[in-house]
C-alpha cells in the first residue's frame, strides 16, 4: 500500500535564499519531441543574447553546496534500500541519449528505443517509497503546490486515474528512477524521475546543481480531484498565472502577444528548436503590475527546482528581463484545445498548452520549463 502524500507547508519561492550563476557556453541542435511543429508568424525581432555572466551553474556558495549534501544524502539513502539487482536499473551511464529518455506518454506506450531508463518503482516496499519521497523532498522545491507537492500531488492523480479504469498504464508503479552516473561528492551525474505526464532532470557537477531542465508537467484533469484524502490540482495554480498575465494585457499588447501557428503539439522538443529570434510582446512593454504577474507566472514553474537554484535561476531571468517576450494564440482564457502561452528569454523557454481531453471530458495542461543555457546541465550530443 502507498502513503497518501503529505501537503507541504514551507514558505514560498518569495524570500529564499539568492545564489548568482556563471558561464557555460553550448550550441543548439534540432530535435523534436513527436511530431508536429508551431509556426509563429510575428515580425521577427533581433536575436537574444543571454547574460554571459549569468547563463550556467549555480554559483558554489555554502547554500548551494548544503542543499546539494541533502540530495547526495538521500539518494545514497535510497540506494542502500535496494538489492544488487535493483541498483544495477537504478544508476545507468550519463550521456545525452540518456539524458534525452523522457516523454509526457506512459512508458508503456513507448516502445524499448522510447522508454524511460531506470528502475521501475512497481513493488517497492513502504520504506523505499519513503526513501524515494526523501530524495525528491531534497531535490526539488519546499513550497505548497510546487516541487516535491506537486510531484506527490500528481502521482495520486495518475493513481486516482488508473484506479478509475482510465489506462491500466498510468499510476505511481509505473514510474521510473535512475542516476546516470553514480551520485558522489565529485563528477557528473543527473536525477532522472519521470512517468506519465512527468519529467524531473536534475543535473549535478562537483557538489552543484547544474541544470534543473528540462522540466516537463501535464495533468489531467486541469481541476481539483479528491483522492488519497486530499484535494489536489497541482497544474492549477501555472494556468490560473497564466491567465491572469493574459487578462492583465490591453488590446493593443494582447495584439503584439498574438502568435499565428500551425499544428497541435509545443514547440521546443528535446533539444533546442527555439526560435532563432523572439516573437511576440516585449516584456519591456510591461508596467510594473504586469512585469510581476509575468514572474509570478514563471516561479510557479522555476519554484519546481529546488530552493537555493531557483532563487538563483529567477535572479537570472529578471537580469535578462528586458529581453524577453510572451506571446499566446487562441483564447487568453487557456480555455479550449490548442490554446497556448509562452514566456521567451535568452536563457528562459516556458510553455503551456492545453492538450486535447484524453480520460475526461476537458481539455488538460501540457507544460515545459526549458533553460536554453543550462538544459541537460549544459550538456550536448
Amino acid at each position: 500500500m502507498f502513503k497518501a502524500p503529505q501537503r507541504n507547508t514551507k514558505p514560498s519561492l518569495a524570500g529564499r535564499g539568492l545564489a548568482r550563476l556563471s558561464t557555460l557556453r553550448g550550441r543548439a541542435a534540432p530535435f523534436a519531441l513527436g511530431a508536429g511543429l508551431l509556426v509563429m508568424g510575428c515580425a521577427p525581432v533581433p536575436a537574444q543574447q543571454a547574460d554571459a555572466t549569468l547563463a550556467g551553474p549555480i554559483a558554489a556558495t555554502d547554500a548551494a553546496h548544503a542543499s546539494y549534501q541533502r540530495v547526495l544524502t538521500a539518494a545514497q539513502n535510497f540506494m542502500e534500500t535496494l538489492s544488487p539487482a535493483q541498483r544495477d536499473a537504478l544508476v545507468l551511464d550519463y550521456s545525452f541519449a540518456n539524458a534525452t529518455r523522457w516523454h509526457t506518454y506512459p512508458d508503456a506506450t513507448l516502445g524499448s528505443r522510447r522508454n524511460r531508463l531506470g528502475l521501475q518503482l512497481e513493488g517497492l516496499s513502504e520504506d523505499q517509497w519513503g526513501a524515494v519521497y526523501a530524495l525528491l523532498d531534497a531535490a526539488l522545491g519546499s513550497a505548497p503546490d510546487e516541487g516535491a507537492d506537486e510531484v506527490r500531488q500528481h502521482l495520486s492523480i495518475d493513481d486516482y486515474l488508473r484506479r478509475g479504469g482510465a489506462r491500466s498504464d498510468y499510476g505511481r508503479s509505473e514510474f521510473k528512477l535512475a542516476f546516470l552516473g553514480e551520485p558522489s561528492p565529485t563528477g557528473l551525474w543527473e536525477l532522472q524521475f519521470g512517468g506519465h505526464h512527468l519529467a524531473v532532470a536534475n543535473t549535478y557537477r562537483d557538489g552543484l546543481l547544474i541544470g534543473a531542465t528540462p522540466s516537463f508537467r501535464g495533468m489531467e484533469p486541469l481541476t481539483p480531484v479528491e483522492h488519497d484524502g486530499g484535494n489536489f490540482a497541482p497544474q492549477l495554480q501555472e494556468h490560473r498565472a497564466f491567465v491572469a498575465l493574459l487578462a492583465s494585457l490591453d488590446d493593443t499588447q494582447r495584439e503584439q502577444a498574438r502568435l499565428s501557428r500551425r499544428g497541435n503539439l509545443m514547440m521546443a522538443g528535446r533539444n533546442w528548436d527555439f526560435p532563432e529570434r523572439p516573437q511576440g510582446l516585449a516584456v519591456a512593454d510591461l508596467d510594473a503590475a504586469q512585469r510581476a504577474l509575468l514572474f509570478a507566472a514563471m516561479e510557479t514553474f522555476v519554484g519546481d527546482a529546488d530552493d537555493v537554484s531557483a532563487a538563483a535561476f529567477m535572479e537570472k531571468y529578471r537580469r535578462e528581463i528586458e529581453r524577453t517576450y510572451i506571446g499566446f494564440s487562441g483564447s487568453p482564457s487557456l480555455s479550449a484545445t490548442g490554446d497556448y502561452v509562452r514566456i521567451d528569454g535568452p536563457s528562459v523557454w516556458i510553455e503551456f498548452y492545453m492538450d486535447p481531453p484524453f480520460s475526461t471530458d476537458q481539455p488538460h495542461p501540457h507544460a515545459l520549463w526549458r533553460d536554453k543555457q543550462v538544459d541537460y546541465g549544459g550538456t550536448r550530443p
